[in-house]
């Protein structure tokens, strides 16, 4: 095995344009962990015959028993690649440091791929080439391309389409086609026009594309066949490459190429690459080891006598592995078409720097400048060997960093100039960590561009935030996560005096997961999640290893929002508890679609901008556009409060008024849930001339029970979350998987038929409240032939008026009242309104 010393790391991790920190993104199953091993084998940090069953990224127990990855893995391989198309690429010898991460695939543990994709530049898309594109790698691919990560695809799983569906040469091709066109549609659906990161479509004949089989070890793109028979035919390898796929035909008789298709003519694909690999295929599988042999020779490769000792599949592998080893595919594409820090960071920096972009701390980050300010953003916390602690890894965008080094420690509250100096720490840096899989190296400093982990930082930092030594810096922008914590449960100890380790258990669990929210309401320990198996994994992970005692859990519960579904019908009056200050309310619901602009940070910051988009977009009135006091709850939610009043000084009661709109924001009404899409105007005021009289004591209450009563007299409604839910199975069960949907309140959006084989893809919106047991219930029906994927997809009126008993919203608002602790019977109208 490879093991490189410190030195040799050391100096690795100074030469920017030989790093590439890349992320392995992909629907659940598609097989990134096994073909991640293939890289892990050529780098020598497992063995070559371990690769494609040791999972080796998959470093937790739970993950090699269930076989499928749930957190981030990251480790930093190092190659030395000889190679002529190496040299023209700019650059600095030809050792190169790859910093990997293996991502997960499935939905409910995509926060982490939000975390792995913010401190990578490229991304590897892998997709099984017989199931094809599914909804989650639709989601991450969105997901890396608002980020400015550039792809390079992996289409795996090739020996399934050779030996389990028996495909033609032909059939193969429309396949593999098949899938390049629905990522390249996918890509020009969510990237930008004229995008800095260049032409990001996929091409096997640009060399960004590969083939191959995780599993067995060996993959390919045309490059490699291009070389091969390039001196045979006396033309360069970059047009050769282009004749290999595509509508371009060979005549073996004229030895002619032609771009129709006619007798004696076979497609280039076909002739050059599919039959000498399914020759050798499936001479190897059907243990032929002389016509193997001779095969192979011919291409210029001899097995070894331990090789020819082996039988079956393993003899296979072997013989692929020889000729086709899957990791030089894979690293010439991430090599030859992802980025280094040196050319991303000048086109990703506008996207991750919340600060003018002409502050000394943004020109160091786009010039990726290793002597400039320090500026590192802490993506993820990473448990450590000593128990309750953890590694704060992120990514150096510029400067250096290293042990000793004393930092500003920036958290997400951190507000650059502000008076009070929140959420900002000046302390040294005890130690820095490159991590490797499930160990780590220390090393003595490290440059911008590297992926690094920092030891004693985690003290200072909830779960992300942003180190630098330039006082003047501001943040990197928060996360933006795909999904959302939809699903709640209330966990509680066994043993009473056990309660101060799940205080602290519950501490270390919202600091290792991005996206988990642990809360206490009305004196319950809740753990909000984005969906059934999250829960399981943080709530395992609480009791074995962040608590370290038995725990109990309530079933899970739904996050509901509350909404208004038309104008307030009269204006809210509310009299301060003096009666010496008035405010007048109403309540509207905001236009479709601007909840979730609010929600994605996609409003802009800058009031003009942002009164012409209202006002263009969504038919504001000019003069309320540029009087929006403030968005709730949270000062981010996707609620507003607008000053519509009319020759009146309220700016004295601004911050009063904005506080109890945060307050009724975050509480509703109806059941005491945060309410979402809802407009609030001030309509008039009376205000004391005397402070004494108009403080927040008097103000802040007094505007939450008009807020409150101008949600009651607007027809206020419950929002449920809703899931698309895709689910892939053989015709012959479409029925059942159908009668269980209809069963859950879902409904059928979209049905698709796999060409060539009797597989359907089934695309359905279902209620997050219906949704437990789903899964079970529809393995159960299908004898396990149905496998369903869930995404939190959007937020809908749960039919029903939710102030009537006994309808379903009715129903819902009396339980969640009585699980908080809530009077069961709502408020009336008359004890949140006043009269004149």
């Amino acid at each position: 095995m490879v093991q490189l010393s410190v030195e040799q790391l050391q100096h690795a991790l100074r030469k920017r344009k030989n790093i590439r920190n890349i992320a392995v993104i992909a629907h659940v199953d598609h097989g990134k962990t096994t073909l991640t091993d293939s890289l892990l084998a050529r780098a020598g940090v497992i063995a070559s015959s371990q690769a494609g069953d040791k999972r080796a990224t998959d470093t937790l127990k739970y993950e090699q028993e269930k076989g499928i990855t749930i957190k981030s893995t990251a480790i930093s391989l190092y190659y030395n690649l000889e190679d002529k198309d190496v040299e023209q690429l700019g650059s600095e010898g030809t050792g190169f440091l790859i910093n990997l991460v293996d991502s997960p695939g499935h939905v409910d543990f995509s926060p982490e791929v939000t975390a792995a994709l913010r401190v990578v530049d490229g991304a590897m898309v892998v997709v099984d080439c017989v199931s094809g594109v599914s909804v989650q790698t639709e989601t991450v691919l969105r997901q890396a391309l608002s980020e400015r990560i550039k792809p390079v695809l992996m289409m795996n799983k090739l020996d399934r389409a050779v030996f389990e569906k028996a495909l033609t040469a032909e059939e193969i091709y429309c396949t593999l086609r098949d899938v390049v066109g629905s990522v390249n549609a996918l890509i020009g659906i969510y990237c930008e026009d004229d995008s800095p990161m260049g032409d990001l479509m996929m091409d096997p004949a640009k060399g960004n594309v590969s083939f191959g089989s995780g599993l067995h070890g060996w993959g390919f793109n045309l490059k490699q066949f291009a070389r091969l028979y390039s001196s045979k035919f006396g033309i360069k390898e970059e047009r050769l490459m282009r004749r290999l796929w595509g509508e371009h035909y060979f005549s073996p008789a004229s030895r002619q190429w032609s771009k129709q298709p006619g007798e004696g003519r076979v497609r280039g694909f076909n002739h050059f690459v599919l039959d000498p690999l399914l020759k050798v295929l499936r001479a190897a599988t059907a243990g032929e080891k002389d016509q193997t042999s001779e095969l192979l020779s011919k291409l210029g490769y001899t097995l070894s006598a331990s090789d020819l000792e082996s039988e079956g599949k393993e003899f296979m592998r072997k013989a692929m592995k020889l000729w086709l080893p899957a990791a030089d595919a894979m690293l010439d594409m991430i090599v030859t078409h992802l980025p280094s820090p040196v050319t991303a960071q000048a086109y990703r920096t506008e996207l991750l720097y919340e600060g003018p972009l002409d502050d000394e701390a943004a020109v160091a980050m786009k010039e990726c400048d290793p002597n400039g300010p320090l500026m590192m953003y802490v993506a993820k916390m990473i448990p450590a060997a000593e128990k309750g602690r953890f590694y704060a890894v992120g990514r150096v965008f510029s400067g250096t960093v290293s042990p000793g080094q004393k930092v500003r420690i920036m958290g997400p509250d951190y507000v650059p100039n502000a008076v009070k100096k929140r959420d900002l720490y000046v302390k040294n840096v005890p130690r820095t960590v490159l991590m490797m899989g499930g160990q780590v190296q220390s090393v003595d400093n490290a440059p911008c561009g590297n992926i690094i982990g920092l030891v004693g930082v985690d003290r200072y930092l909830q779960k992300t935030g942003t180190i630098t030594t330039f006082e003047e810096a501001h943040n990197l922008k928060v996360m933006r996560f795909s999904v959302s914590p939809v699903m709640r449960v209330a966990v509680d100890v066994v043993h009473p005096q056990d309660l101060p380790k799940l205080v602290e258990g519950l501490r270390r669990l919202n600091k290792a997961e991005p996206l988990v929210q642990c809360t206490s309401e009305e004196g319950q320990h809740i753990v909000a999640g984005a969906g059934e198996l999250h829960l399981d994994i943080c709530l395992k992970d609480l009791e074995e290893e962040y608590a370290g005692v038995p725990i109990k859990r309530s079933e899970p519960v739904v996050k509901f929002c509350e909404t208004v579904i038309q104008e307030s019908d009269r204006v809210c009056l509310a009299k301060s508890s003096n009666k010496l200050n008035r405010v007048f309310m109403t309540a509207e619901p905001l236009p479709d679609g601007l909840s979730e602009e609010i929600e994605n940070g996609e409003l802009s910051l800058d009031m003009k901008e942002r009164s012409s988009h209202l006002v263009d977009v969504y038919d504001f009135d000019p003069k309320e556009s540029r009087k929006i006091w403030c968005f709730g709850p949270n000062n981010s939610g996707p609620n507003m409060l607008v000053d519509a009043t009319q020759g009146v000084d309220t700016t004295v009661i601004r911050d009063a008024m904005c506080a109890g709109f945060q307050w009724a924001t975050e509480e509703g009404v109806l059941c005491g849930e945060t309410m979402r899409g809802v407009k609030f105007r001030l309509r008039d005021a009376m205000i004391h001339p005397d402070p004494a009289h108009r403080g927040g004591g008097q103000i802040i209450p007094t505007s939450r029970r008009a807020l409150l009563a101008s949600v009651m007299t607007a027809s206020p409604a419950l929002l449920e979350p809703v899931y698309l839910a895709e689910t892939q199975c053989p015709v012959s069960v479409m029925g059942n998987v159908m009668s269980v949907l209809s069963r859950r309140r879902g409904v059928m959006v979209e049905q698709i038929h796999h060409a060539g084989a009797p597989l359907c893809t089934i695309k359905a919106h279902l209620p997050v409240h219906e949704a437990f047991g789903f899964s079970e219930e529809l393995k159960s029906q299908t004898s396990g032939q149905a496998f369903p994927q869930c995404i939190f997809d959007h937020w809908q009126v749960m039919p029903g008026d939710p102030l009537t008993p006994g309808t379903k919203a009715g129903d819902v608002v009396a339980a969640v009242r009585q699980r908080k602790g809530l009077v069961v019977s709502l408020p009336r109208l008359d004890s949140l309104l006043d009269t004149l």
